[in-house]
């Protein structure tokens, strides 16, 4: 049975190991038949995870899902240091037995010190641009350039439990944090905290802005439904992912204006159904979601609240 009507939304598929995130987006639209589908924040090819997919008109939504924080449950390794922060590196320093010189209470207290907002220096091998050049394309002609600190939020950070029959200590926990933050550096940074090398031997996205893994289907999943015709059940609608946006709710007569371009006036926006980050470029802004009486999504606006005035950011048509 093939899908009555073109699919539009958010689905959230888990990404295999060894899968890059643009092999899952080649894979979907295989499977769907479609082109207009794009992911919302990368994962490196041995992590798996939550790769949320946004289909048809959905794809102009990939910002403010990227904008969200997202959670990670890592395992770091102590007591060696790699090119690329993790193990699927070249190993350039191994330290010998270091539960000779840390315990697993230091690693606890270490882990907790970087809640918060942090600095971080991007890796060689991570999609970055430095003069218009990704570093890793630098690092793989084995070239090493500076880059700049970024910084990054670490809302809440945990030890989930850690192995210490070894010379090299394994240490899992799991991390929430903001948009941009690497925990291939975070693991390093960890360990230099310690004053031992480390590097993250392994790592999975347990959700994306709320959306986790309870939600999400394999690729193998979402082509059994989308043969049965029953893929669209399972797709996330935008007043699903923009819970953490203001709100408001047009009349016939407004939405009527809102799909022109017009500015709205109205009396007030509603709070958003969730809590925003605090780093959310989104919410900093000022933009609201506008939906019909439907709770079909018209448009993003930015609300000034001076004037009462919705001015249009992004429209979404009917068609």
């Amino acid at each position: 049975m093939t899908q009555a009507q073109p699919l539009e939304g958010v689905l959230p598929i888990w990404k295999p190991k060894g899968w890059t995130s643009h092999d899952v987006v080649a894979k979907a639209r295989r499977i769907l038949r479609m082109k207009r589908i794009g992911h919302t924040g990368t994962l490196d090819p041995e992590v798996t995870g939550v790769l949320p997919l946004c289909l048809g008109r959905a794809t102009r939504l990939v910002e403010y899902i990227q904008d969200l924080p997202k959670q990670y449950e890592a395992q770091l390794v102590l007591g060696l240091a790699t090119d690329t922060e993790d193990l699927s590196g070249t190993v350039l320093e191994r330290a010998g037995d270091v539960r000779a010189v840390i315990s697993e209470e230091e690693v606890r207290r270490a882990i907790l010190r970087f809640e918060g907002e942090i600095e971080q220096v991007p890796p060689m091998y991570s999609a970055v641009k430095v003069d218009g050049k990704r570093l890793y394309e630098l690092a793989r002609q084995g070239l090493e350039v500076e880059r700049k600190p970024r910084k990054v939020t670490v809302h809440s950070i945990e030890l989930l439990g850690s192995d210490w029959s070894q010379p090299h200590p394994t240490v899992r926990f799991r991390v929430l944090c903001s948009k941009g933050t690497y925990i291939r550096t975070l693991c390093v940074d960890i360990g230099r905290a310690l004053g031992v090398p480390a590097a993250m031997a392994e790592l999975v996205r347990t959700s994306t802005g709320g959306i986790g893994r309870e939600q999400c289907l394999t690729l193998e999943e979402a082509e059994l439904l989308h043969a049965r015709g029953e893929l669209s059940g399972k797709l996330l609608s935008a007043d699903r992912v923009l819970r953490h946006l203001p709100e408001v709710e047009l009349s016939p007569s407004q939405k009527a204006m809102a799909l022109k371009g017009r500015k709205l006036r109205v009396a007030a926006v509603r709070p958003p159904r969730a809590p925003a980050p605090a780093s959310s470029a989104a919410a900093e802004a000022g933009e609201v979601a506008a939906f019909d009486e439907q709770r079909q999504l018209v448009g993003i606006f930015l609300w000034e609240p001076e004037q009462r005035v919705l001015t249009p950011r992004k429209i979404f048509s009917s068609g």
